[in-house]
């Protein structure tokens, strides 16, 4: 009897829920994945590392181009003294003036005025005479004394005709200018050699050329070939 009775009582408890374990663990749900933030990180990785790249690429297709460093008048020349080198963005649309190119630049001429500071291009320059009509250029050699200290490309001057007691005892036509008197109230500096000793006629002597009218370019000629001119920086925006 009490077999039977232990049996009945086990067979009651099984038939209630069954316990879990203490090892055993309910079942999870995976972890959920997300692919597209993935993707999107991987991405933006790649701009970025594209865009870097870019931008390495873009600074390094660069030329050397011509940039002008001092005023350059119109009809004058680029020297080595008046410009220098920068890198610049190249661009096809742009007729940049490469630094190679410069001694080819030096044979040309300004067609107008170029300020300091831009870059040179094409259309800057021409071929042919640049002087303006009725304009003529004449040449000096002058002496320390006859020109102002730091005379520049584009300077004003006024030329006097400058007469000395021994200018007078030379004879010839030098008793014409009994005086110092007046032949070009306003020309313009057209060239001035860079440093004072490229273009030295003798030790003492400076060449230097002037654009005048041309009423006034036989007079100026011939004073300056009896040395009888006298230049003074004047203001103004002689043409």
């Amino acid at each position: 009897m009490k077999i039977q009775e232990r049996t009945g009582a086990g067979v009651g408890r099984s038939a209630g829920p069954a316990q879990p374990s203490v090892g055993d663990r309910l079942p999870t749900a995976p972890r959920e994945r997300k692919p597209a933030l993935a993707a999107l990180a991987v991405l933006l990785i790649l701009l970025g590392a594209l865009g870097a790249t870019t931008l390495v690429l873009q600074a390094g297709d660069r030329v050397e181009v011509i940039k002008i460093t001092q005023e350059i008048p119109a009809g004058s020349s680029v020297t080595t003294n008046n410009v220098t080198s920068v890198m610049v963005a190249a661009d096809d649309s742009i007729h940049y003036v490469k630094w190679s190119q410069l001694d080819g630049l030096k044979k040309l001429k300004a067609i107008n005025t170029i300020p300091a500071g831009v870059v040179a291009v094409g259309e800057m320059f021409g071929s042919g005479s640049s002087l303006a009509a009725g304009k003529s250029t004449v040449g000096l050699s002058l002496k320390e004394g006859q020109y102002p200290n730091n005379l520049q490309v584009g300077d004003t001057v006024a030329a006097y005709r400058v007469v000395t007691n021994s200018s007078s005892s030379t004879g010839g036509s030098s008793s014409t200018g009994s005086g110092d008197s007046l032949i070009v109230s306003q020309a313009k500096v057209t060239y001035v050699p860079p440093d004072k000793s490229g273009d030295l006629v003798s030790s003492t002597n400076l060449a230097i050329t002037l654009a005048v009218d041309n009423d006034k370019a036989a007079d100026l000629a011939q004073a300056a070939a009896n040395s009888q001119v006298a230049l003074v920086r004047v203001p103004g925006n002689g043409n």
